[in-house]
């Protein structure tokens, strides 16, 4: 057990009950401690998942001598403070999307880290996945040609708004910091640069926060990016990322699981005025790639910080892109209002 990472989670809300299952499965981590506002919750919580130790407040777990990284799983106007609380008691943390309330605050979470000699790693447990690293690896072969288009969406309908920590304005809630952060990472990623134009409509809900959105990212290098996003609306959920020679379909991008990890990559029937003369093609072949996944999304997000603190690996989100990504979240919630 010495070798592995030993956690410790702020709160025991409904990510952190994921996370603690899904490093149940990793090679390299195991969850040590737990802490909540209220002892009795961390006890059941500590009581579920087998974990030793559970604290009654955030202060006693960041300061606990077994635990050597905190995963932050609190609401998003909380991070920043726990986040720097937590790195300045000597732990490496991983902390939840979005990183920070804002740019601002991003910042100084990192200059903290920097200066208490500790890594900091915002939790977009998708971009550990393989399935997410076999599309990037396809686009980057040349399997569609040029990169042209990138289109997603990550939306969903919930009754409950009273109490619902989405839904309250004081804690940075609303779709974009929530899921939207999602397609603007995805976008910015695949596209390797920040993007030169943002742009954005949506609608507010009367809680002040957004509850629907659709936006728009320009990359320098001419990619266009399309998203949806919202809280009271149903969606697909799905990823299309589109070529000169072809596009990919991605059926369950944000939280793809070892059951349903795959892919396909289609071929565009060209357009019949290019064809006069020519024997019309026939069907667009398709080729379905299934990805092969032992762990957890959870796991092997807990298993890629093992690597960054225990190897020295790259950071799976370095610094520049949480910080590019909460630029673009900052300049479309100040666009629509609500920052």
């Amino acid at each position: 057990m010495a070798d592995k990472v030993r956690w410790g989670i702020l709160s025991t809300g409904n990510i952190a009950r994921q996370f603690a299952a899904g490093v149940a499965t990793s090679r390299r981590c195991i969850v040590d401690a737990v802490g909540s506002r209220q002892r009795e919750s961390a006890d059941a919580f500590a009581r579920t998942h087998g974990i030793p130790h559970a604290f009654g407040s955030y202060r006693e777990l960041i300061r606990c001598p077994e635990v050597d990284a905190v995963y932050v799983a609190l609401p998003n106007s909380e991070h920043h403070a726990w986040t720097v609380a937590a790195l300045r008691e000597g732990k490496h943390v991983l902390c939840e999307k979005p990183l920070a309330s804002n740019t601002a605050e991003a910042e100084d979470m990192f200059l903290a880290a920097e200066k208490h000699k500790r890594v900091l790693v915002e939790a977009f447990m998708y971009r550990s996945h393989p399935q997410t690293l076999a599309v990037m690896e396809a686009v980057k072969s040349g399997a569609i040609g040029e990169l042209k288009l990138i289109r997603t969406s990550f939306c969903y309908r919930t009754r409950r708004i009273e109490g619902n920590i989405r839904f309250d304005k004081s804690l940075a809630g609303g779709g974009l910091m929530d899921v939207g952060c999602y397609c603007i990472n995805f976008s910015r990623a695949l596209a390797g640069a920040e993007p030169v134009k943002v742009e954005v409509t949506g609608h507010l809900h009367e809680s002040g926060v957004d509850d629907l959105a659709a936006g728009t990212l320009t990359f320098p290098n001419g990619i266009v990016a399309s998203f949806t996003t919202g809280m009271t609306v149903h969606a697909d959920n799905t990823a299309y990322v589109c070529g000169s020679e072809g596009y990919i379909e991605i059926p369950v991008p944000w939280k793809p699981t070892k059951d349903k990890s795959e892919f396909t990559i289609a071929r565009a029937t060209p357009p019949r005025m290019d064809a006069v003369g020519q024997p019309v093609p026939a069907a667009p072949p398709r080729e379905r790639r299934m990805i092969p996944v032992e762990l957890d999304l959870f796991g092997i997000e807990a298993d890629d910080f093992a690597a960054t603190i225990r190897d020295g690996s790259a950071p799976r989100i370095t610094p520049a892109d949480s910080l590019g990504n909460m630029r673009v979240l900052d300049a479309m919630r100040r666009s629509l209002g609500v920052l």
